[in-house]
């Protein structure tokens, strides 16, 4: 079932903590694009997911999980619901698949995954063009390094994505999407 609003899948480590200065960024700049009008994906656990998730909530939008069955839901989390994938597959497939847009926050090994394999999506078309927002430092570097040494399938694979350093930037990207 499809809603009115879009939904933006966020990309990001459930490793920063609620004390670190990154997660009270991440839940204001959410909120901000709850207040928007955009409704939320997540893998659904603690870190930027939770952040991005109590943002959301917090403006009036749904967030739903794509939580693995492997690891327990934490008991405060604000998700509006809860979907239990079976493997990491088919978690990723629905983050990716269903959603309007992406928001690629600071993360580590399976925020790089998630981001490779969405840009990749993006870039040989697979799927439909849709923003792909890449949130504060800590990829550009990474990316600089990846458009000097990868061999690319498409000319245009680093043109599939927006770098974004402050919240009027990200908000601006993803105002466009659905307005």
């Amino acid at each position: 079932m499809r809603h009115t609003r879009p939904f933006l899948t966020a990309f990001g480590s459930s490793r920063i903590t609620a004390n670190d200065p990154l997660f009270a960024d991440v839940q204001t700049l959410s909120q901000k694009l709850g207040a928007l009008g955009w409704n939320g994906l997540t893998g659904g656990h603690q870190g930027m997911m939770a952040a991005f998730s109590q943002g959301i909530t917090a403006a009036g939008g749904e967030v739903h999980g794509i939580t693995l069955q492997q690891f327990p839901t934490p008991p405060d989390n604000t998700l509006s619901e809860e979907i239990r994938a079976h493997n990491f597959f088919t978690r990723m497939q629905h983050l990716i698949e269903q959603a309007d847009a992406y928001l690629v926050l600071p993360g580590g090994l399976g925020t790089l995954a998630e981001l490779a394999m969405t840009w990749d999506l993006l870039a040989i078309q697979t799927l439909q063009a849709r923003p792909l927002v890449i949130y504060g430092n800590l990829w550009e570097p990474v990316m600089a390094q990846l458009q000097q040494s990868l061999v690319m399938s498409v000319d245009h694979s680093f043109k599939t994505f927006t770098y974004c350093h402050n919240h009027d930037e990200v908000l601006a990207a993803l105002e466009l999407t659905h307005a």
